[in-house]
């Protein structure tokens, strides 16, 4: 049959009118085919339609197995212009449904939607929108039929449970809900075959392609080109392996890749397969280019006669001029922009580049008005030269070139590259708005994490964000009414025209599937007005911090937020307080610790759940690293060191080899000598509050911190076999499960703290400002704890002696004394207190005592102790015991005669 022209004219074509088309996704799964039968249920005039190409395995399925058996057309059969209706299902993406989004916005189309994936931008809206929060959308559709009491043959029933247990991994996906489960019981019930579905979805892979999958996986590699990343990997075997796309498809779902481009050398051919999430890359044109062809989202190529090798390397230069990525200068710059005026000294000039890291600095008049520039080379030899009084006009450099926002990415390259520029101002009507550095371009241009301009110590800092979708992720970690109230935050910065941003903890935690519900926000704006404008809509108390531009939003259910607004912060000293200054977002992220804490997720709704990554975060949990941002972060802030350990404990991570330099330097130099005792304490209690804090305290000997603490702290075997005692008596004390919790940091301070004396115990508690009611508590105790100890080793007397001994003592105390003793004795003792003696209850009460005629008073107290007493030592155990043991013990009470003929009575 000849192939019908692409040219010829629609109405020309021969074809069907179909008024009614049921359609889906490109490449369209199991899910998607099983959706548009479903939708033929509700449909039943429809025709079947797929919008392009479908997988193999599908292919195959219908092929071989039951098409002739639903109303299905080809595209080609299709008359676009006289579709009526419209139907999609399993999607609703305009990119995705092929020719079909041509007609979308027809007068006179009705579009029907049925989907259950998360909101894009690329939506088509439907006159009929059916969208729900479930695991498989067949599901979704089968609920409508099963409401409607539509019949569905066995057939049916078995192709639309298969649908099901493939969106939902057989029930086992996070995403599957309650009525995935319903919808597959009523088509078992409808007389779903599931030795047929079994047998599609077990086809496990061949080891053959677990080995492939296994190199593509080893062998991949991200590149930078025009600054979108790109993932380039390959194989190489003898024979031919099919299903190759397939697992190029697997491979990219497991690492959440947006561009991938990966080569195969089989047999005499080398093989490309791409696909691409994102419109900056059209992966269509690039195969074709190669030979091959394809869609925007999925192509391929076959290659003759050119080695792997070979085909890389066109693929590389293919690269370089086919991904253009529609980036401005508005996206490139920094802001806000350091600058000094004209008049300033060059003193200044110089304490201002010390203060905030950079090496140029604008000059700018009190009109706003950009007069040059100076750099760090100009200021650091007028200094020298003793030029310090000389006003920063008189050495500025006054030939510059400026850009507008919307200046291209070819724009800004040229200009910085043609004239030579350090730096390029972004100017908008007449305000300086942002920079480029040279830097950032070359970042942009070249993928690598070189040395930025602005901040001139991190050394590896990317200055254009890393971005992905992370909504997919955000629904599996997050409860629904914590992603309600982030998307509230990101309505509430539209209205104000802010943007906001979850950062810190909580982003790291849900990358690394750890649980962790405490919300940090970052506003580019005003943060407390941010807060109040919430608690104004949706309820709330506000408590701000003026001096750091910060407030804690109370919500009604008392759930706390961090609220702060985008800043920058520098250091006077090394381990002074730090000072604050409004910045974006790129700048407040820079002044945390670690890459790891510098990853945000933006909540407004045009742009929710994007991962904003400028400083190479994801790489570094990929590769389980953890490094500092800059090179001075340590002598700004010693207490950082600890964080490092701890965080290095917690996630299992390692740290950096310069991360790991600059630790050791900033000891070397003794930087803790400025810190305040109160913040490290806090950063030491963070460190002991771990799961398992000995590795911690290993490593703060190892980098020799222990004397930081307290010079008589030193890591010996009986240290460290101490440490291990209070490891196994934590964990006894947790499997008793009693009602009263306790604090194990509170164990291990005692354990580090114990080979201090009274005197050097109390003057490290006032350094450490443990002035509060807990503090002095625990300083107490420890002090007390070795004459209790003492006592213990000696002990001779009875239950009620001991539960009196050892209740004035905390729990945290006595576990610590029980692994300190090392004596079988002493910790049966402590273990009876614990297991039988202090959770002692007597059976009578105050309210018992005065119905046996005793009058409320400090005989009550005396009653109550003999009664405990009796208890502990055996002699009383029921309430009947206990009525008589006072009976016995108080006969001549007031009362007591007419207590007991009433009692008689």
């Amino acid at each position: 049959m000849e192939k019908e022209p692409e040219n010829t004219p629609e109405a020309e074509r021969p074809g069907e009118d179909y008024e009614e088309v049921i359609t889906t996704h490109i490449n369209a799964d199991f899910d998607a085919l099983a959706s548009m039968i479903a939708a033929s249920k509700l449909y039943p005039k429809a025709a079947l339609v797929f919008p392009g190409s479908q997988e193999k395995n599908l292919r195959n399925f219908f092929v071989h197995s039951t098409s002739y058996l639903f109303n299905f057309a080809k595209l080609r059969q299709i008359r676009l212009s006289r579709i009526k209706r419209l139907i999609l299902v399993d999607t609703r993406q305009r990119d995705r449904i092929g020719k079909f989004a041509g007609i979308i916005g027809k007068k006179g189309l009705e579009v029907h939607i049925y989907d259950h994936h998360p909101d894009s931008e690329d939506d088509v809206h439907g006159d009929l929108e059916v969208v729900r929060k479930i695991g498989s959308n067949t599901a979704l559709l089968t609920s409508l039929i099963r409401e409607r009491r539509i019949e569905v043959s066995p057939v049916e029933a078995t192709i639309m449970c298969l649908g099901i247990h493939e969106d939902t991994g057989s029930f086992t996906f996070s995403s599957t809900t309650a009525d995935d489960y319903r919808a597959a019981a009523w088509l078992a019930e409808m007389g779903a075959d599931h030795n047929v579905v079994a047998d599609l979805l077990t086809r496990e892979l061949t080891t053959e392609q677990v080995w492939i999958l296994n190199d593509l996986t080893r062998s991949a590699t991200t590149h930078a080109v025009n600054g979108i990343e790109v993932v380039i990997t390959e194989v190489i075997r003898d024979d031919y392996v099919g299903d190759f796309a397939v697992l190029v498809h697997k491979f990219m779902d497991m690492e959440n890749l947006n561009v991938i481009f990966a080569l195969a050398q089989m047999e005499d051919r080398t093989y490309l397969v791409a696909r691409s999430r994102i419109p900056d890359v059209n992966v269509g044109e690039i195969a074709v280019a190669l030979g091959g062809g394809g869609h925007p989202q999925a192509a391929s190529a076959t290659i003759k006669d050119r080695t792997l090798v070979q085909v890389k390397s066109d693929l590389m230069a293919i690269l370089k001029t086919a991904v253009n990525p529609k980036k401005t200068a508005a996206d490139m710059m920094s802001s806000p922009v350091l600058h000094i005026a004209p008049e300033e000294t060059v003193q200044k000039a110089s304490d201002i580049m010390t203060r905030y890291n950079i090496n140029v600095l604008l000059v700018i008049d009190d009109q706003g008005a950009l007069l040059g520039y100076v750099t760090r080379q100009v200021v650091e030899k007028a200094v020298f030269f003793g030029l310090n009084h000389i006003k920063v006009a008189d050495y500025m450099n006054i030939e510059f070139a400026t850009v507008r926002p919307e200046a291209t990415l070819k724009e800004v390259q040229e200009l910085i590259i043609r004239t030579r520029l350090r730096i390029l101002p972004v100017v908008e009507d007449d305000e300086v708005v942002g920079v480029i550095t040279r830097t950032d371009l070359l970042s942009i241009l070249m993928g690598d994490q070189t040395e930025p301009e602005l901040f001139y110590d991190a050394k590896s800092t990317p200055q254009l964000p890393r971005t992905k979708n992370m909504i997919s992720l955000l629904n599996e970690r997050l409860p629904d009414p914590i992603l309600e109230l982030l998307r509230r935050f990101g309505g509430v910065a539209d209205d104000l025209e802010y943007n906001a941003y979850l950062v810190g903890g909580m982003v790291r935690d849900i990358l690394l599937k750890r649980d962790n519900l405490d919300m940090d926000i970052v506003v580019e704006g005003d943060g407390i007005e941010f807060a109040h404008e919430y608690a104004r809509i949706y309820g709330g108390r506000v408590r701000s911090h003026r001096k750091f531009r910060t407030a804690v939003l109370i919500l009604p259910d008392t759930t706390k937020v961090d609220i702060a607004t985008a800043r920058m912060e520098y250091y006077e000293a090394p381990g002074a307080p730090p000072i604050v200054e409004t910045s974006s977002l790129k700048m407040d992220l820079y002044r945390r610790d670690f890459t790891i804490n510098t990853l945000a997720v933006k909540l407004n709704e045009r742009h929710f759940g994007v991962l904003i990554d400028y400083f190479g975060a994801q790489k570094d949990f990929k590769e389980r690293v953890l490094r500092v941002l800059h090179n001075l972060s340590f002598v700004e802030d010693p207490t950082r060191i600890l964080r490092a350990i701890r965080f290095e404990q917690r996630f299992g991570f390692k740290i950096g080899k310069l991360t790991l330099s600059l630790i050791k330097n900033a000891v070397k130099i003794n930087c803790f000598k400025d810190v305040s005792g109160q913040r490290l304490f806090h950063e030491l209690k963070l460190l002991l509050m771990e799961q398992n804090p000995i590795g911690a305290i290993e490593q703060m000997d190892v980098f020799n911190l222990l004397p930081v603490i307290s010079p008589q702290i030193t890591y010996t075997d009986a240290f460290r076999n101490l440490l291990e005692e209070i490891e196994n008596v934590a964990a006894w004390y947790r499997l008793l499960y009693l009602d009263e919790p306790f604090d194990a940091w509170k164990v291990y301070w005692h354990a580090l703290t114990s080979a201090l004396d009274p005197q050097n115990l109390r003057e490290l508690a006032k350094r450490f400002g443990m002035n509060d009611l807990e503090g002095r508590a625990l300083v107490e105790q420890r002090e007390q704890s070795e004459e209790l100890l003492n006592i213990l080793f000696r002990f001779q007397g009875d239950n009620y002696q001991l539960y009196c001994l050892l209740t004035p003592y905390h729990t945290e105390t006595l576990l610590y004394l029980m692994a300190r003793a090392n004596n079988e004795r002493v910790r049966k003792l402590i273990s009876n207190y614990f297991t039988r003696l202090k959770g002692t209850r007597l059976h009578l009460r105050g309210r018992d005592l005065l119905e046996m005629g005793f009058e409320s008073g400090p005989l009550f107290r005396d009653i109550f102790e003999a009664l405990t007493e009796a208890h502990l030592n055996g002699r009383v155990k029921t309430r009947e015991d206990e009525v008589e043991f006072v009976r016995r013990r108080y006969p001549a009470f007031p009362g007591a005669e007419r207590a007991g003929k009433a009692e008689a009575t």
